[in-house]
């Protein structure tokens, strides 16, 4: 009886398709990674770039108002600075010169002893004299009557003083007159009221 013919066995491979289009896929994908790293490295990493503005980030609040007006979170206002007082000028305290001190009467009497003295010879030289010559010279006494006006006597005599003083000026215009206008020449009442003065002080 004749076997039954085995079938024979035989392993057969499918075709390699080619993968040359895979290749390229992945050098494709990984190109692609490579240019978006660079242009975030160029963007946001790079020195100098830009840093975003965390304001323009921040989230509207949720009890924002839906007007649209500006949150107390916004700007402060900037509060003025209060104006600088100009520095007052300064007043330059005005000083009184002290009060002359009160002369004694025997200092006083030393300051007014020379003109008292001149006008004795003074009085003599115009009852001598007439015209331009009595004139002049009455001019000269008249002319120290008003530098003894000028001192300060001591309180003790000051008044005494300042009322024969008055009265042997008023003496002195009188005789001038006399003297210019050419009319005898007494000078008695001027030599009392001299006296007077001579006599206050001592002399």
């Amino acid at each position: 009886m004749m076997s039954e013919q085995q079938p024979e066995y035989v392993w057969a491979y499918p075709e390699e398709k080619p993968k040359r289009g895979r290749v390229w896929l992945i050098v494709g994908l990984a190109a692609a990674a490579v240019a978006i790293a660079v242009v975030v490295f160029w963007l946001f990493l790079r020195p100098g770039a830009p840093l975003a503005d965390p304001a323009s980030t921040q989230t509207p609040t949720a009890g924002a108002s839906p007007s649209g007006s500006p949150s107390a979170s916004a700007a402060p206002t900037e509060t003025p600075d209060p104006p600088v007082a100009s520095p007052e000028p300064s007043m330059t305290p005005i000083t009184t010169p002290p009060a002359p001190s009160d002369p004694s009467v025997d200092a006083f009497r030393g300051q007014v002893e020379g003109w008292l003295d001149d006008a004795l010879t003074g009085l003599d030289i115009v009852s001598e004299s007439s015209g331009q010559d009595a004139t002049s010279v009455i001019d000269t006494l008249r002319a120290d009557a008003g530098r003894l006006a000028e001192l300060t006597p001591p309180s003790s005599i000051e008044s005494d003083w300042q009322d024969a003083l008055g009265m042997y000026s008023e003496r002195l215009n009188g005789l001038r007159s006399a003297a210019s206008s050419g009319d005898d020449i007494s000078v008695d009442a001027s030599r009392g009221a001299l006296r007077s003065l001579r006599e206050i002080v001592g002399l």
